[in-house]
């Protein structure tokens, strides 16, 4: 079997759909064994079954400390060890500072940052006694320039960038790297529910004149994940055709 991660076990957050789908299919084809965890269980398992053999599916809220180490056993029994982690699980609940409440930004906030934090705790604990592994942070250009409607969303994925920063420097003598990935827009689920208007208006403001696809974002993190990156730690990568130079 070729590929860039043959042999290597791979563990994807928020896998049952979107990016997240895109990135362990991506990881898969690649020759990795993959762990598809999202908080509903049964349709990261329909996704797993999906791909593959080699593809597992199991349930994981990656706010809740026990799910997560639980999540990271059951990797390791299955797959022998975890090379890779995509932090990916993501939420948004958009509104205008006037009229988003404290319950709407404290869940973005603990999914994103409480959440990703939890992954690369465990993922390193893992990762430092192989002195290998590589640990990819699902940001977001959200994160970079600010979306109005978004205090929340935009504040966390900044927060990412500074997490992965902060991390790569605590594990680059372990062998881990930590790395982050910023898509822009790109064609999901989530973005298919914004309004046509305000889709339309954030292309227009992107060079390359189109949204993206997730399996653009997911070959950049395919990139990351791989030995091609060895000397890559602490960067972000901007997947976004070019917005917000």
């Amino acid at each position: 079997m070729s590929g860039l991660l043959v042999g290597k076990c791979a563990v994807v957050t928020g896998a049952a759909q979107g990016i997240g789908l895109e990135i362990a299919r991506h990881l898969h084809e690649q020759g990795a064994a993959v762990v598809m965890a999202d908080l509903d269980g049964d349709k990261a398992s329909a996704a797993a079954r999906g791909i593959g053999v080699g593809v597992l599916g199991l349930a994981c809220d990656v706010t809740d400390e026990s799910a997560v180490s639980d999540l990271f056993h059951d990797a390791v029994s299955h797959l022998g060890g975890v090379d890779v982690l995509v932090n990916n699980a993501g939420i948004t609940r958009d509104a205008s500072l006037k009229k988003m409440t404290v319950d709407d930004f404290d869940a973005v906030i603990n999914v994103h940052l409480r959440g990703t934090w939890l992954g690369i705790r465990a993922a390193s604990a893992v990762m430092r006694e192989a002195q290998s592994g590589s640990i990819i942070n699902i940001s977001s250009m959200s994160g970079k320039v600010g979306n109005p409607g978004q205090t929340n969303y935009s504040a966390a994925k900044a927060g990412v960038v500074g997490m992965t920063k902060a991390a790569a420097k605590e594990l680059a003598h372990h062998g881990v790297r930590v790395n982050a990935v910023q898509p822009g827009l790109i064609r999901t689920p989530m973005t298919a529910a914004m309004p046509d208007e305000a889709f339309a208006a954030t292309e227009a403001t992107i060079p390359m004149r189109r949204a993206g696809e997730p399996r653009e974002v997911a070959g950049a993190v395919t990139f990351l994940a791989s030995d091609l990156s060895s000397y890559m730690t602490g960067t972000v990568l901007e997947v976004a055709g070019g917005r917000g130079m």
